[in-house]
């Protein structure tokens, strides 16, 4: 069964070896140096940067439609035989919007609301980047409701980073 898990930077390598990932998505702000753990090739290592951001603000940068289409298409193409990781640095709002939009884009018969309430059981801290959401909305066509739902879950628990997780994709 094809899984994703999700976690903050300090606990990559960690992630990556237990799950035996074979891709991996890293969303970090832009000039940010992450190592790439020495079981992810290249080739299955996409690296997104933006700031964690939901409005414009001087010396960064939003999500923008580039980078959630980046995400998706780097999924789309993912076989699916061992699990993927997507991280940023506290595990907390890029890197569970990117996991609802992919789990929305890999679901698509599955609710939205019924995805964000997974969402809030397997990580009570996760804020998931709005904007982010709001575009994967968008290019997914899902009319808003992934926006809507991810605004009824509300904010997540306080936390200085999130806890790992994962969420079964079949």
């Amino acid at each position: 069964m094809p899984s994703l898990y999700v976690c903050p930077l300090s606990r990559l390598p960690e992630t990556v070896a237990a799950c035996g990932a074979s891709h991996l998505v890293t969303l970090a702000t832009l000039g940010s140096t992450v190592e790439r753990p020495a079981a992810i090739r290249p080739e299955h290592h996409l690296r997104v940067g933006f700031s964690d951001i939901v409005a414009p603000l001087e010396g960064h940068l939003p999500p923008g439609e580039a980078h959630v289409r980046s995400v998706l298409d780097f999924v789309s193409v993912w076989p699916r035989e061992r699990p993927m990781v997507i991280h940023c640095y506290a595990g907390i709002s890029r890197s569970t919007a990117a996991a609802y939009a992919v789990a929305c884009a890999l679901r698509p018969s599955v609710d939205e609301a019924d995805l964000a309430q997974e969402l809030r059981r397997l990580a009570p801290s996760a804020t998931p980047n709005r904007l982010f959401v709001e575009i994967a909305d968008r290019l997914l066509g899902r009319g808003g409701r992934m926006s809507a739902a991810i605004a009824g879950i509300g904010r997540g628990a306080e936390a200085f980073e999130g806890t790992p997780f994962h969420i079964a994709l079949s």
